[in-house]
């Protein structure tokens, strides 16, 4: 796993357009998985299109939620 913010961006800006699924702790011992499309990256967050069945359209994540393990990503590839 990339070990700067700068090092994340590069590599999710390399996958924009793929499928991608994240799982994000979401409390105390809770995780959510979510899967859609990887629709564009901005300096210090990047934005995942959910699919159709999801109660949201889009959800945004920190590069360092990555770089802290609070999220796990994958691709499709």
């Amino acid at each position: 796993m990339p070990s700067s913010l700068q090092e994340i961006k590069v590599q999710l800006d390399s996958h924009v357009g793929q499928e991608v699924t994240v799982v994000a702790q979401a409390g105390r011992k809770k995780i959510t998985e979510r899967s859609g499309i990887l629709r564009s990256t901005f300096p210090s967050l990047f934005v995942v299109e959910l699919d159709e069945d999801a109660n949201f359209e889009r959800a945004s994540y920190s590069y360092t939620d990555i770089l802290t393990k609070n999220i796990d990503i994958t691709f499709a590839d």
